[in-house]
């Protein structure tokens, strides 16, 4: 089969890899549909973390062709959504909703899906199957409830959004701009997004952003105090991963708010002074998206969300190169990869 491999920064290729197949009786076998780039495998791409020949991508949808002997709850031919952590989903953690840190978890990334087909550990919890063969127009935004929609609902549950709320998210990429989605859709009342780009900023309107905001870093958090009377956000998002992100989302934030912090960590210190007298609650870390999987396929099948629209370039698998240059290069926020 064909999969995409990271041979060292900025070189991604396309090439023949070997076909999956059941390794564990609890595996499946998912033939895609799509696949897509996602904003952490820049950091690879940029040389920020190491990498050496990875098989790449832990986002997918696609049609099952085979499952193991104790697979029970998925069939050969559902169309399955399945989350970038394969997961028991039985354990005392998963059941607390934490499926992320389950004890028997599995990266995706680690096993690549931006290829034709792919092996998924633990079938049974990882895997959720739509009501039927989806619409092809509904493609994108099941892809997206893999990661990135996941990611922002879980982010906006960890900053407690909800009716009453203002939220402030500091990024605008995927995450940033689905997790606007996610606030309005758990009832923020006033949603304000921090965004540079026109383009952007026009998609989070459309998600639901109330105000946009364009300053960063002290100036930013500035205009968030004018904005909410001097007392700061109620719940911020924190979807980028640096340390300006980080303080500028806690500092966003007001005493005994709330901060969701879901960006993929690179050097954030986080001064203990500052947070303590800060009075703010941090919560947050790798999604367990696979909590919220059933709830985001009915929002998605029934067409009150329309996640998808966060993909603005679609190529062929063959063009994966081509994806990650345009997104490292901010000429597309999300690239989705078709078979």
């Amino acid at each position: 089969m064909r999969g995409v491999v990271m041979y060292g920064p900025g070189d991604v290729r396309v090439e023949e890899r070997e076909d999956p197949r059941i390794v564990e009786p609890t595996d499946a076998i998912i033939r895609l549909t799509a696949t897509c780039i996602c904003g952490s495998d820049l950091w690879p791409y940029r040389g920020a973390e190491p990498v050496d020949h990875q098989v790449m991508g832990h986002e997918y949808v696609g049609v099952v062709e085979e499952v193991g002997a104790d697979v029970r709850t998925i069939r050969v031919g559902d169309f399955v959504v399945g989350s970038f952590w394969a997961s028991d989903n039985t354990c005392e953690i998963c059941r607390a909703g934490y499926q992320a840190y389950c004890p028997h978890r599995v990266l995706m990334g680690t096993l690549g899906t931006q290829s034709e087909r792919a092996r998924v550990p633990l079938a049974d919890g990882t895997l959720v199957a739509t009501p039927g063969m989806p619409e092809p127009d509904l493609i994108p935004s099941l892809m997206a409830a893999s990661d990135v929609l996941g990611t922002g609902w879980f982010a906006a549950v960890a900053a407690q959004a909800g009716p009453g709320r203002t939220v402030a998210v500091v990024g605008d990429g995927a995450v940033g701009l689905l997790g606007v989605l996610a606030a309005r859709q758990l009832g923020a009342e006033r949603v304000i997004a921090f965004s540079r780009h026109p383009d952007r900023q026009a998609l989070a309107r459309d998600f639901g952003a109330t105000d946009i905001v364009e300053e960063r870093g002290d100036a930013g958090v500035a205009r968030i105090q004018e904005l909410t009377g001097g007392l700061g956000a109620h719940s911020v998002i924190e979807a980028v991963g640096t340390q300006e992100a980080m303080m500028q989302a806690i500092r966003s934030a007001r005493p005994g708010g709330h901060v969701g912090f879901v960006g993929v960590s690179h050097d954030v210190a986080v001064p203990g002074d500052e947070l303590f007298m800060a009075g703010v609650h941090l919560h947050g870390g790798p999604a367990p998206v696979r909590q919220y999987l059933p709830e985001l396929i009915r929002l998605i099948w029934d067409r009150t969300i329309d996640p998808g629209k966060v993909f603005d370039l679609t190529l062929p698998l063959d063009r994966a190169a081509d994806g990650y240059r345009a997104m490292d290069r901010r000429t597309a926020t999300k690239v989705l990869l078709t078979l």
